[in-house]
């Protein structure tokens, strides 16, 4: 089969809203072969890496755990409340996150690959799929849903929602919409319906 015939799926949607569930339920259900943005950026910021020095450069030694790595909670306050040193922390670890996916696409024998990417439109990544699935729910379950797994107040909360193009534009821009407010067993018959869908 000659290369565009690739699926290429970039997975995104807000913060809470279910995408690592329908991640992780495409690459342990379905077997499909999933490059995960987040693991390449924790890649990027790992221990003596050269992104690391520039961030403890920027904000002080402190802004690392006592084992030298990088405090990701303290970090986090400082870029979902100032919209700049977010630009600036992104300008550092987006374009390694790049390459790590061109990398791992250039390598890969399949036909089907998901590219789990949270800021997909924000890094301007498009370009690299065929195809956008946007998972969605209700504001109220994304915010309840951030303060309980991440153990937020609600303005903590709020403020990474706000840090993020809000979900009703992501959800214009997508191919696919995964709708997540309801049950599990209905989120996982919408992900085979849309595999099914050439």
């Amino acid at each position: 089969m000659n290369e565009p015939s690739k699926r290429m799926i970039g997975l995104t949607g807000g913060i809470g809203t279910g995408k690592t569930t329908v991640s992780h339920y495409l690459a342990t259900v379905c077997h499909i072969k999933v490059l995960d943005a987040d693991s390449y950026a924790r890649e990027a910021v790992q221990k003596n890496s050269p992104i690391l020095q520039n961030i403890k450069e920027r904000y002080g030694t402190d802004i690392c755990l006592d084992n030298g790595e990088l405090d990701r909670k303290k970090l986090g306050n400082i870029i979902f409340n100032d919209s700049e040193e977010k630009e600036w922390l992104e300008s550092q670890i987006h374009p390694y996150v790049r390459q790590r996916f061109q990398e791992e696409m250039e390598k890969s024998q399949e036909q089907i690959i998901v590219l789990d990417i949270p800021l997909l439109f924000e890094s301007k990544l498009t370009y690299l799929v065929t195809e956008i699935w946007v998972v969605s729910c209700s504001y109220e379950q994304q915010l309840k849903r951030i303060m309980n797994r991440n153990h937020l107040t609600e303005k903590e909360a709020i403020a990474r929602i706000k840090s993020q193009l809000p979900i009703e534009e992501k959800v214009k821009k997508a191919d696919v919409v995964i709708d997540n407010s309801s049950t599990l067993e209905i989120l996982y018959q919408q992900i085979e319906q849309q595999l099914n869908n050439e």
